[in-house]
């Protein structure tokens, strides 16, 4: 019998890489890695070409007194001497600020309390979020055309009024100049609620319940909860919410167009409207160019300055 003689083991060749193949992958995974960038190249350069190229040349015709049409001038810092001695636009700018705060000051506030008190208390939370988040996603232009029917002189706000015995209180609210940019600031934080309570909503529930159960152990009550526990947690969520609603407060447009027009005589006249005003029904592009380049510094100042603010505090 012979014994079955077992295949003896070749000796393991090492394979030899080539030199410069590691160099030849590397140089593959890059122009792999590249590849990536060519797929949002369109939409990068549409990008460019739409906002950051018009915002530019926009920018070019803020110092020139173009027309719109035809040939123009370089002017230089002319159009902004205009701007700050005319009366008119001052209160423009005026008005501008104080719809920005306004409405970032009332709508985060009312959105705090909105999102404390739709987080885990009632049974319906989920309903009414929804109703109060549903001005949002309605268009600017149609509500407002609501709300101008509501403000009428015989609308249903003077008919409540008169029906509850408050003659004194009846008024035409946009066709006064001292109630008509408050009806519009109205409007506008009645629309821009539901987005910041949103964002408070996600910031509340991630606050854990253990903490304030903890906290109700040790003797705290409701409101030292919420001052304690809650608002601290909320320190990036306030951060976000007013910033995106100082940015958009500073560029309403949509509502005053809708609403007043920007009278009765200029007391609802923003920094946008006077854009528009200027350039699309006057004809003074250049005028209306400087406008907008002094809206934008103003948006960027603001929001640089939030930021640097909520970091800050952050930080501390």
């Amino acid at each position: 019998m012979t014994a079955t003689q077992l295949p003896t083991p070749e000796p393991a060749v090492r394979a030899r890489r080539p030199e410069g193949g590691g160099r030849r992958k590397a140089r593959s995974n890059g122009l792999l890695k590249l590849g990536h960038w060519w797929w949002a190249l369109p939409g990068m350069l549409m990008v460019a070409a739409i906002h950051y190229v018009a915002t530019g040349v926009g920018g070019f015709y803020a110092f020139t007194n173009w027309s719109g049409i035809g040939s123009f001038e370089w002017v230089g810092l002319r159009n902004f001497d205009r701007i700050f001695a005319d009366p008119a636009k001052l209160v423009a700018l005026r008005n501008t600020v104080v719809l920005a705060f306004g409405s970032v000051i009332l709508s985060n506030v009312a959105g705090v309390i909105l999102a404390i008190g739709l987080n885990r208390i009632l049974k319906t939370r989920y309903i009414l979020r929804t109703l109060f988040f549903m001005p949002v996603v309605l268009s600017p232009l149609a509500t407002s055309y609501i709300w101008k029917f509501i403000f009428q002189q015989d609308g249903p706000l003077n008919a409540i009024l008169s029906g509850i015995g408050l003659d004194s209180l009846v008024r035409p609210w946009l066709a006064d100049p001292t109630w008509a940019l408050w009806a519009v600031l109205l409007v506008v934080v009645w629309q821009n609620t539901g987005f910041a309570m949103v964002i408070y909503i996600s910031g509340v529930a991630s606050v854990p319940i253990e903490v304030e159960e903890a906290a109700a152990i040790d003797g705290a009550g409701r409101w030292q909860r919420i001052w304690s526990v809650t608002l601290p947690a909320l320190r990036p969520a306030i951060a976000i919410a007013t910033t995106l609603g100082l940015v958009n407060g500073l560029r309403i447009f949509d509502q005053i167009l809708a609403l007043t027009g920007g009278g009765p005589a200029n007391a609802t006249a923003t920094l946008a409207t006077e854009v528009y005003k200027q350039a699309f029904s006057l004809g003074n592009f250049g005028y209306g160019a400087a406008l907008a380049l002094l809206l934008t510094g103003i948006i960027l100042v603001f929001a640089v300055a939030q930021q640097r603010v909520s970091q800050g505090r952050s930080e501390n």
